[in-house]
C-alpha cells in the first residue's frame, strides 16, 4: 500500500492538536513550539504512517539539554506511544492498551514467553483483578533512555515482535514474586509489589526483571565457585562456570588452592603450568557459553596475594608478553591481606609460595587462612625460609618460593589497572572478619562486581561404579556463594518514610525470590538453603544528596545516618520474616546467634548510632526468633538498570552532568533527574577527591553487612594526581575498612578513559 506523506505542518504535533500528544507534555516544562521549529527545519515531507514517532522523538531528543531537560521525558512518552501501536499490532488484536489482562497472560503462557504455573497458583478471577490494579500512566515516568533499555531489553517478544507492555511485565513479575503468600492477602501484597516496581521505587537486577515471568528462571545474579588442586575439581569449577553463564549469572572462580607454575606434579618436578592456562579455558568458556545469547558470560577469576603465580597473573591482560598465555575476557582480582597490606605500608619484603607446596610439606591450605591465623602461618614460613638461607637442615625444604618487595608488587597490581582496570582488589580478612558465618565456613574472593561474596567450598568430586556397571561422577558438600539482588531507587525515595516502606518490601522480595529461582547448579541450591543470602542495594545516592542540598565530598556524615536508616529496616523486616516463616538453617552458627549485628554487640550500637532504642529491639527481636537471611544488603553498580530508573547509579558520583548514550537507537542523552534545580550539586565523578569518595563508602559499608561496587577514577589531567596519590588512595580503603575496589578507571591526558563493560547481571 502506497505511503500517505504529509507536508510538515499537517503533522498534528506541529500545532499540538493531538489529544495524545498534549497529554505528554503534561507537567513538563517544555515549548512545545520549539519542537515544530526542529522538525520543519530537517525535514519537508513525511513518510506519515510508519515515521510519525521516530520524526517526533529524534527531534525532541535533539532538544534535550542541561537547560531543558525535561525533552527527554516528552520523548520517553512518544516513545510509550509508539509501543503501544506495535504492540497492538503485533498482537493482532482490537485492545490497544491495558485492557485485557488475563487474555494477555494466557497468550504470552500459550507462546512459551510466561510460565505456567502462573495459572497453577491463581485462579482466572485473580488474575482478572491484578490486571485492574495495572495503571498505564506509570508508563510516562520513564525518560527515553530509560524506556528504550526496558523495550529493548526486558520486554518479552517473538521473534523482532514486542508483545508486551511496561506495565503487564511488572503486574507479572508482582504476581509471581507474591504466589506463596497467603491467599487471602496475596493480592494486597501484588498490588503493594507491583506499585513499587511500576513507579520505580524498586529496581529488580537483570535475571529477576528477566527472568522472573520465564519457565525455569535463574533470578539471582551474583555466583562465587572454588576449583580445588586436582583435575576433576577444576574442571567441575570451569563446567560450572558455563552452567551458571548459560542461565545468565555472573560468577566468580576462587583459583588460590591450585598449585603454581614449576610445582610437581605426582612426583614430577616441574610439570605443572600453573593456574594462568586453566584461566585461559575459563576465558574461553566465558566466550562460548554466553549468557542467554546476550554476551559473552562474564567471570571474575581470583588469586590470593601470596600464590607464586600472581605477577604471571597480573600480566594476563596486558599487550606485553606470550600471547598464548592471555585472558582477555575474563575479570582479574587479587585478593589482598592484612599482612600483605602491612608490609607495603612499612616498606617490607613479601613471599609468595606455591600452595601445594605448602600443603604437602608445611601442612596448611593457605587458602583457607585468613587474619591472624593467616599471619602466624606466613610468619612461620618467612622463619623457616630464613632460616634455609642460613643453612640449617630442614628434611621439609620449602623450594618453590620468591621474595619481592611488597611495594614493587603493589605498584605491579597499579601499572595493570591504570592500563586495564583491573584487577579489582578484595581485602580478604576486612571480608572474613565481617562474615556473619564464620564458623561454617570462609570466604575466599569476592563475586564478579565486587558486592555479594559469602561461605564458598569446592565440592568433592570422585567417580564411582553403580549397580548397573554405569560410571557416575559424584560431587558433594559444596557450596557456592549464590544471592539475588535489587535495589531502592534513592532518587524517588526522598523522604525517611518512603525509604522505609520501600526498604522492608524489598527484603519481603527477595526473600520470596529465593524459593523461585531455579539455580543452575545444585551447590547453588544447598548455599541457599543453608544461607539464604540476599542483596539489598540502592541507586540514585547522587540524586537523593543532591535533592536535600548536599554535595557528595561533603555527604559522609549524611550516607552514616541514611544507610543507618536502610540497614535497620533490611534487618528488622528479616528478623520479621523469621518470626513469619523461621530463620536461616546455620542461624544458630552464626554470629547473630552470639549477639552481634554487623559485627557488633548491642553496646557498640548504644554508643554509636542513631537509632539505639531501635537496634535494642531488634537485637531482642534477632535472640528469640532468628533472622531469615544471613546477609541481607550488598550494593551493586546497577549501571543498566539505574539508566531504566532515570537515576544515577549506585552510590558513586555522577558520571556526568550530560552526555550522550551511544546505543543501537542511536544517541541517547542522559541526565540526571534534578540537574535543572540542583545542578551546583552534581559533582562529576572524575572530579571528585578519591579519598573524600573512600570516606563516604567507608561510611556507608559500615553498615552494609556483604560489600559495595566502589570504583576509583583518577583524572591523571590533574597535577595533584600521580602514582603517590594513587598508592596513597589504595592503603585508605584498606585502612578504612571498605571491602574491595571495582575497577580502578584513568582519565589520560588526551581525555580518553579507560574502560571495560561491566557484567549485566549485577550491573543491571
Amino acid at each position: 500500500m502506497q505511503q500517505q506523506i504529509l507536508p510538515v505542518k499537517e503533522i498534528p504535533v506541529y500545532n499540538n492538536t493531538s489529544h495524545q500528544l498534549e497529554k505528554c507534555t503534561t507537567g513538563l516544562d517544555i515549548d512545545i513550539s520549539k519542537l515544530s521549529i526542529e522538525i520543519e527545519q530537517t525535514y519537508h515531507v513525511i513518510p506519515w504512517c510508519e515515521a510519525k514517532y521516530q520524526i517526533i522523538i529524534d527531534a525532541a531528543l535533539k532538544l534535550t539539554s542541561i537547560d531543558e531537560p525535561d525533552w527527554r521525558y516528552f520523548a520517553g512518552r512518544i516513545y510509550v506511544l509508539d509501543l503501544y501501536e506495535k504492540v497492538t499490532r503485533n498482537r493482532n488484536t482490537l485492545n490497544l492498551v491495558y485492557g485485557n489482562y488475563l487474555g494477555t497472560v494466557k497468550m504470552l503462557i500459550a507462546k512459551g514467553l510466561y510460565s505456567t504455573n502462573l495459572l497453577e497458583f491463581y485462579s482466572e478471577d485473580e488474575i482478572e483483578r491484578a490486571g485492574r490494579l495495572i495503571v498505564p500512566e506509570y508508563d510516562f515516568g520513564f525518560d527515553y533512555a530509560g524506556i528504550n533499555l526496558m523495550i529493548n531489553r526486558y520486554l518479552a517478544q517473538s521473534g523482532k515482535n514486542i508483545l508486551e507492555l511496561p506495565q503487564e511485565a511488572f503486574m507479572t513479575i508482582a504476581l509471581h514474586l507474591n504466589k506463596n503468600e497467603d491467599s487471602e492477602i496475596r493480592l494486597q501484597r501484588v498490588k503493594k509489589t507491583y506499585d513499587m516496581l511500576g513507579q520505580r521505587k524498586i529496581s529488580l537486577a537483570t535475571p529477576m526483571l528477566a527472568s522472573l515471568r520465564k519457565p525455569n528462571g535463574n533470578l539471582s545474579s551474583c555466583f562465587i565457585v572454588s576449583a580445588d588442586d586436582y583435575l576433576e575439581s577444576i574442571y567441575y569449577a570451569i563446567e560450572t562456570c558455563a552452567l551458571i553463564s548459560k542461565k545468565g549469572g555472573g560468577v566468580a572462580v576462587d583459583w588460590s588452592r591450585i598449585r603454581a607454575k614449576g610445582s610437581s606434579i605426582q612426583g614430577i618436578p616441574n610439570a605443572s603450568g600453573g593456574v594462568t592456562p586453566w584461566i585461559k579455558i575459563v576465558n574461553d568458556t566465558a566466550v562460548a557459553v554466553n549468557q542467554q545469547g546476550k554476551r559473552a558470560g562474564a567471570v571474575t577469576v581470583a588469586l590470593d596475594i601470596w600464590h607464586l603465580d600472581i605477577e604471571d597473573f597480573l600480566e594476563m591482560q596486558t599487550e606485553n608478553g606470550d600471547q598464548r598465555r592471555k585472558s582477555f575476557d575474563v575479570f582479574p582480582q587479587v585478593v589482598v591481606c592484612d599482612e600483605f597490606m602491612r608490609a607495603v605500608e612499612n616498606n617490607q619484603e613479601w613471599y609468595m609460595f606455591d600452595p601445594y607446596e605448602i600443603r604437602t610439606k608445611a601442612g596448611h591450605e593457605l587458602a583457607e587462612l585468613w587474619g591472624e591465623t593467616f599471619s602466624e602461618v606466613y610468619r612461620g614460613l618467612v622463619a623457616l625460609l630464613k632460616s634455609q638461607d642460613k643453612g640449617t637442615p630442614n628434611e621439609k625444604k620449602i623450594s618453590l618460593y620468591k621474595k619481592i618487595e611488597a611495594r614493587s608488587l603493589l605498584k605491579q597490581i597499579m601499572r595493570t589497572q591504570l592500563e586495564t582496570g583491573m584487577p579489582y582488589i578484595s581485602f580478604k580478612d576486612t571480608i572474613n572478619e565481617a562474615n556473619p558465618n564464620k564458623r561454617s565456613g570462609y570466604i575466599p574472593c569476592v563475586n564478579l562486581c565486587v558486592e555479594s561474596f559469602s561461605n564458598v567450598k569446592p565440592a568433592k568430586i570422585y567417580q564411582k561404579i553403580d549397580a548397573q556397571g554405569r560410571t557416575i561422577r559424584v560431587a558433594e558438600n559444596g557450596e557456592n556463594h549464590t544471592c539475588n539482588l535489587l535495589s531502592l531507587n534513592l532518587a524517588l525515595l526522598l523522604s525517611e518514610e518512603e525509604i522505609e516502606e520501600a526498604t522492608r518490601e524489598a527484603v519481603r522480595i527477595l526473600d520470596n525470590s529465593i524459593d523461585l529461582t531455579d539455580p543452575p547448579v545444585y551447590e547453588s541450591k544447598i548455599h541457599n538453603q543453608k544461607y539464604r543470602t540476599v542483596g539489598l542495594g540502592v541507586m540514585g545516592y547522587a540524586d537523593h544528596i543532591a535533592y536535600h542540598s548536599v554535595m557528595y565530598e561533603q555527604s559522609a556524615e549524611f550516607a552514616d545516618g541514611l544507610f543507618e536508616r536502610i540497614s535497620y529496616y533490611a534487618l528488622d523486616e528479616s528478623a520479621n520474616l523469621a518470626k513469619e516463616r523461621g530463620a536461616f538453617e546455620l542461624y544458630e552458627k552464626s554470629e547473630f546467634a552470639r549477639g552481634l549485628i554487623l559485627g557488633k554487640n548491642a553496646n557498640w550500637f548504644a554508643r554509636h548510632s542513631l537509632l539505639n532504642k531501635e537496634w535494642e529491639y531488634l537485637f531482642n527481636k534477632i535472640q528469640q526468633f532468628g533472622i531469615r537471611n544471613s546477609q541481607v544488603t550488598a550494593i551493586a553498580p546497577n549501571t543498566s538498570s539505574a539508566l531504566v530508573q532515570g537515576a544515577t547509579a549506585s552510590i558513586l558520583p555522577v558520571f556526568s552532568k550530560f552526555f550522550m548514550d551511544d546505543n543501537a537507537k542511536g544517541m541517547v542523552p542522559v541526565i540526571p533527574p534534578f540537574i535543572k534545580e540542583r545542578l551546583w550539586y552534581y559533582k562529576e565523578f572524575k572530579n571528585v577527591d578519591q579519598k573524600k569518595l573512600i570516606n563516604v563508602i567507608s561510611k556507608v559499608q559500615k553498615w552494609i553487612d556483604t560489600g559495595i561496587s566502589m570504583e576509583l577514577i583518577f583524572n591523571l589531567n590533574n597535577e595533584s594526581i600521580d602514582a603517590l596519590y594513587i598508592f596513597e588512595t589504595i592503603l585508605e580503603a584498606w585502612k578504612k575498612k571498605c571491602k574491595a575496589i571495582y575497577y580502578v578507571r584513568s582519565i589520560q591526558k588526551d581525555g580518553s578513559i579507560q574502560s571495560k563493560e561491566e557484567c549485566v547481571s549485577c550491573a543491571g
